[in-house]
């Protein structure tokens, strides 16, 4: 008689139905007021089983893959109602590992099709003040991390990347890379080099709107920087814009700029190695400019010397016929300029 009443196991559309309403206990300022804590905490211990079961079905583990299907009801019922919205908001409810369970879980369905379709665009289209949210956690010592993982997942849509670029976040990312805490401002610069690399025509219409304010203050705020590991992210950060094709009209007009050969010449003679050489590929860009604007040369032929005696001595670790070539190109052009 026993197996008449076993319960039927849950299907995916099921856990994620529950973990709605779970989710609803997870604040005890907006959940039932006169709810036992200790009922309050059964609630939020079934929550975290459901999130990992979810992690789960979405992940799969050592001894079995996903499974399409049940990734695909999982996703659709997911974004059916507010189950993101509620799970995003909720997050500095629950405990570490729910935490890190429902960061996992965010981040996955980013990339889940249903009948090809990326469903979790069209949703964050419909709810982009999420992002706001997200944006903002980066301010949040404690949540930082979590909501950084989140945000970068979500800017994988060109959507969503292009709302953010458009907005005054932006802006904030420069702040944002230079906190104090190191992990933070890591997961920060990691997120800013997404926004500005992985949609390039969504980067190349934005660069082209806001260059001057965009470049004062990435010249200023980073190259400047007083920090090493900022200086060191930044110029890396500046060659993979102006070297991609998508932005040369940008990058044309930052190599006519003789502050930002200043800049550039400075960085030159940094101590370290690796910002010399990442140094060295923007460089470049202001030499093989076959329309060199008159003050660029003067610059150029005015510290001809001063540049070949510090180009002598950039060198990679390992040996780089790539980086030796356009060295000896670089010196060549120098060579050949006369006021």
């Amino acid at each position: 008689m026993k197996g008449l009443f076993k319960s039927k196991p849950r299907t995916p559309p099921d856990i994620v139905r529950q973990t709605r309403d779970l989710l609803f206990y997870a604040d005890r300022s907006v959940s039932i007021p006169d709810l036992r804590e200790s009922k309050r905490q059964e609630k939020l211990s079934e929550l975290s089983k459901n999130l990992r079961e979810l992690k789960l079905i979405l992940y799969g583990n050592s001894d079995a893959e996903p499974v399409a299907e049940a990734c695909a009801q999982l996703t659709q019922e997911f974004f059916k109602g507010d189950t993101l919205r509620r799970l995003i908001t909720s997050l500095q409810y629950l405990n570490l590992e729910a935490r890190k369970d429902a960061t996992q879980v965010v981040a996955n369905l980013q990339r889940q099709q249903v009948n090809s379709r990326l469903i979790a665009s069209d949703y964050l289209e419909s709810n982009i003040d999420l992002m706001d949210f997200l944006v903002d956690g980066f301010e949040n010592t404690d949540m930082a991390l979590h909501y950084g993982t989140m945000f970068r997942e979500c800017i994988r849509h060109q959507i969503v990347a292009k709302y953010v670029l458009d907005s005054q976040h932006v802006k904030k990312f420069f702040y944002y890379i230079q906190l104090p805490n190191f992990d933070i401002a890591a997961d920060a610069a990691a997120t800013f080099k997404e926004l500005l690399t992985r949609h390039k025509s969504t980067v190349a219409e934005f660069l082209t709107k806001n260059e001057d304010w965009f470049f004062a203050d990435f010249n200023s705020k980073l190259l400047g920087s007083s920090n090493y590991i900022t200086r060191r992210q930044a110029i890396k950060l500046l060659g993979d814009i102006l070297l991609d094709r998508s932005n040369s009209v940008v990058m044309t007009k930052y190599v006519s700029s003789m502050d930002n050969l200043r800049i550039l010449m400075n960085l030159l003679r940094e101590s370290s190695k690796t910002i010399q050489i990442d140094a060295f590929h923007v460089f470049k860009l202001f030499v093989a400019n076959q329309r060199k604007p008159s003050d660029i040369i003067n610059i150029l032929v005015a510290n001809k010397n001063k540049l070949l005696r510090l180009l002598a001595d950039i060198k990679p670790d390992k040996e780089d016929e790539s980086f030796e070539a356009d060295k000896a190109q670089v010196v060549r052009e120098i060579v050949s300029l006369k006021p």
